[in-house]
């Protein structure tokens, strides 16, 4: 089993595991490939679905907006969580037309580079309504450049930040109001793959695609108790 960066080039190898007769099981990101034979199954998230979540949050919490200022940070690019939460965005961008997105740029899931590019976005505006920042880990990158810069965010902040993997590190942030909303990316993937490899064993055809069950944060209702009780 393996978990994909990215979701092209992969085409080499599998057809090397499959020509071997080895079965080959995609845990978390999505390939990109024109014989879907090649792998045997895949688990993990919808990230457009996580997209989603966000977006339909953002539409019933700026219901009425006339000029909303959103920055848009993403992960990696080409990678599923990128591409499924991206366009999660834009099609809710796409469905109101009061929503700008002012900045868009990669902060390839890192603290570093999220602190890094969202100093130079504080540079560029001095207004920020939202931002829609594809992991914890650039959030917590992106909350240190705002500090330093004496922007204010969350729940009793000008920035309303939306971020994405509801790591517990991230959810403590929710429950402190200093992030606004998560969505979490369930990576409890081993008993899934656990329970698919038995299948293989026992000779059976596992489904091709299994999603893991997920659900979203609001700071304005998350308790310790929804925090104490995750697996992870």
């Amino acid at each position: 089993m393996f978990a994909p960066v990215t979701e092209e080039g992969w085409d080499d190898v599998l057809k090397e595991a499959k020509t071997a007769g080895i079965p080959v099981i995609i845990v978390d990101r999505m390939i990109k490939t024109s014989d879907d034979s090649l792998y045997t199954c895949w688990v993990g998230s919808d990230f457009r679905k996580e997209g989603d979540t966000a977006v339909a949050w953002m539409e019933t919490t700026f219901k009425g907006a006339t000029d909303l200022k959103i920055v848009h940070m993403q992960g990696s690019l080409g990678s599923s969580a990128q591409i499924g939460r991206t366009e999660g965005l834009q099609a809710g961008v796409d469905r109101n037309p009061a929503w700008d997105v002012i900045y868009r740029a990669t902060g390839d899931f890192t603290q570093v580079k999220g602190k890094e590019v969202m100093e130079y976005i504080l540079k560029q505006h001095d207004r920020i309504d939202v931002l829609y920042i594809e992991n914890d880990d650039m959030a917590y990158g992106a909350m240190e450049a705002m500090d330093v810069a004496g922007r204010t965010y969350g729940v009793d902040g000008d920035v309303t930040i939306i971020s994405f993997d509801a790591t517990r590190g991230g959810l403590e942030a929710t429950l402190q109001g200093k992030i606004n909303y998560n969505v979490e990316c369930n990576p409890m993937h081993g008993p899934r793959v656990e329970a698919i490899i038995k299948q293989l064993i026992r000779g059976e055809t596992p489904g091709k695609l299994a999603y893991v069950d997920e659900t979203a944060f609001d700071a304005t209702t998350i308790t310790q108790a929804d925090i104490d009780a995750r697996a992870y």
